[in-house]
């Protein structure tokens, strides 16, 4: 595993999108599992004979060993076998705790009380990535290991591998093995096609959406659709989809949208974030280098004249 504070440029893989892999322009920590991400990751350790131990990222002992500035006394962190306990009687179950339950009542916001783990800024950071990688590769370790109770017996590209092998020059034993992620798993294709089915049935039955907007709602809807953008430039955001019980008219559109820049004599630092972060350009003859510049022009048509009203076309 490596950290690194900045997101490497590279080719852009057939069919993504080239947002999401262009380099960061902000400070931000990462973490780039090499490798097979169900594979353990431990960390070695030197002891004061030259011997060497290799402490897996599932013992008690790895977050203490790993991030000695934070658990300075050595307490023991997380481990398989913490057992949940009744919140009334106090009792053990059972149940044992996941990791990922683990980390977030460790990283809990508790009225009255101190979290130190949270002052601890870019060493924060590393280790939320870091305890986020060892939840991942939890998650993907139960479903290689519990494929029958995730009903994922129908390998279907593995059959069709084999039955379509015509010409006799695949080796069955060179195919490998193949893992089924369940829709529930954020991320995997099953869960995209999940989401991609949900939104093609509420136009199918609403028809197009009113609003396409990313913070606010407007009166009585029918029904939504939203999907996070995580691209590594800065902090995610959400693109929403509503479908409205009122639709809007052509002449209800300046009622509802309105870009304005603040003034700087009331607000001179929105007036400066708004200015500097919300207004395209400047490109063309102003700046012929901008990103947007393809041809001698730019390709969203900016400079764009000054209008009061929002025209709408057919």
């Amino acid at each position: 595993m490596t950290l690194s504070n900045r997101h490497k440029r590279r080719q852009v893989p057939l069919g993504e999108h080239a947002g999401r892999f262009k380099r960061s322009n902000c400070e931000e920590v990462a973490v780039i599992m090499v490798g097979d991400p169900v594979d353990k990751r431990a960390i070695k350790i030197t002891r004061r004979d030259n011997t060497v131990s290799t402490i897996s990222d599932l013992r008690r002992s790895y977050d203490a060993l790993q991030y000695p500035l934070i658990f300075w006394q050595g307490q023991d962190e997380y481990h398989l076998n913490i057992k949940q306990c009744n919140p009334n009687t106090g009792a053990e179950g059972d149940k044992k705790v996941s990791s990922m339950n683990y980390y977030a009542h460790r990283l809990m916001v508790r009225l009255n009380q101190n979290n130190y783990i949270l002052r601890y800024r870019q060493l924060f950071h590393q280790y939320i990535v870091d305890m986020y990688a060892k939840v991942e590769s939890e998650r993907l370790l139960f479903i290689r290991y519990n494929q029958a109770k995730l009903r994922s017996e129908e390998y279907i590209h593995l059959r069709d591998a084999v039955v379509g092998n015509i010409d006799g020059n695949l080796n069955p034993n060179d195919i490998g093995n193949a893992f089924i992620l369940p829709s529930s798993y954020i991320g995997s294709p099953r869960n995209m096609q999940e989401y991609i089915q949900d939104a093609m049935t509420y136009v199918r039955h609403y028809g197009r959406p009113d609003l396409f907007i990313t913070v606010t709602f407007f009166g009585i809807t029918r029904c939504w659709l939203y999907s996070i953008e995580w691209q590594k430039r800065g902090l995610p955001h959400a693109h929403i989809l509503i479908w409205l019980q009122d639709k809007i008219r052509s002449e209800e559109i300046d009622q509802i949208i309105s870009a304005e820049i603040p003034n700087p004599s009331i607000d001179q630092k929105l007036f400066d974030i708004v200015t500097k972060h919300m207004i395209h350009g400047p490109c063309g003859a102003f700046n012929m280098t901008s990103p947007c510049m393809e041809n001698g022009k730019c390709k969203k048509n900016f400079p764009k004249p000054y209008t009061n009203d929002t025209i709408t076309d057919s």
